[in-house]
């Protein structure tokens, strides 16, 4: 217990999934914790959990891709806690398309929420993290930000984009000594809502299952708690000589 105690964290697409997983986990190591996504019931309930744990956090509704709620919520949370330590770029869609099939709206839509929304709130909570003495920067990439898949053009495009980013913003922030660590974590097939969906959309949900499963050497899909560990790890002190690095959650899928 304690991991991150008293640190202050942003957390969006935590209504479900892996954002969820981490801000209960986040909370449950001592972080007071904001957790933003579209969805207002599923935040809420969230926050009840981590409120019945005894934990402290509360719910933004928030467009990753709109630019102007983050200076907005970035405030919110330092009105309200004081500062900021910890953002986990969460957020994310996944459209099952190949190239030829995926539609100019599908590629903006996708890039808007994964990338865009990245390179807002990096760039709104390096403004904040600086006046405090700095913090720690977590998005959310994947093993498809390494690789290619067929089935996830578009995804794979954003995704190499966030690991690409992220590693410049740590160079930037290190060079400017301002003690923020920006660093990416890359998931492999965590049963998740989201990957539940993409299969579906692929074949037969079980069907799919089976076959990505098999993509994995450990022998299982990833959950949600495997890669929210990895965020608690980059979130808290022990990780404090890392930055620009990738960490890779994916059960040996690409070490194949």
């Amino acid at each position: 217990m304690g991991r991150v105690q008293g640190k202050v964290a942003i957390v969006t697409g935590a209504t479900k999934g892996l954002g969820r997983a981490s801000a209960i986990l986040l909370a449950r190591e001592g972080a007071k914790v904001v957790l933003t996504g579209r969805n207002s019931e599923e935040g809420e309930d969230a926050v009840r959990t981590i409120l019945a744990a005894g934990g402290e956090a509360f719910f933004v509704k928030q467009d990753v891709a709109d630019e102007q709620g983050w200076p907005r919520l970035i405030d919110e949370t330092v009105t309200r806690y004081g500062r900021l330590d910890v953002l986990v770029n969460n957020a994310g869609i996944a459209i099952a398309a190949n190239v030829e099939e995926t539609t100019l709206e599908q590629w903006r839509l996708t890039m808007a929420v994964n990338l865009d929304g990245t390179f807002f709130g990096t760039k709104y909570a390096i403004d904040a993290m600086k006046k405090t003495g700095g913090g720690s920067i977590i998005n959310l990439s994947s093993i498809d930000g390494n690789i290619g898949e067929a089935n996830l053009a578009a995804y794979c495009a954003s995704k190499g984009g966030v690991r690409a980013f992220t590693k410049a913003a740590a160079v930037h922030c290190g060079e400017a000594g301002y003690s923020i660590r920006v660093n990416s974590i890359h998931p492999g097939y965590i049963w998740t809502p989201q990957t539940q969906n993409y299969l579906a959309d692929l074949g037969t949900q079980e069907a799919e299952k089976q076959k990505v499963t098999a993509l994995h050497p450990i022998g299982r899909l990833g959950e949600p708690d495997d890669v929210a560990y990895g965020v608690l790890y980059l979130a808290s002190d022990e990780s404090r000589f890392v930055t620009g690095s990738e960490l890779v959650i994916d059960g040996g899928y690409i070490a194949r």
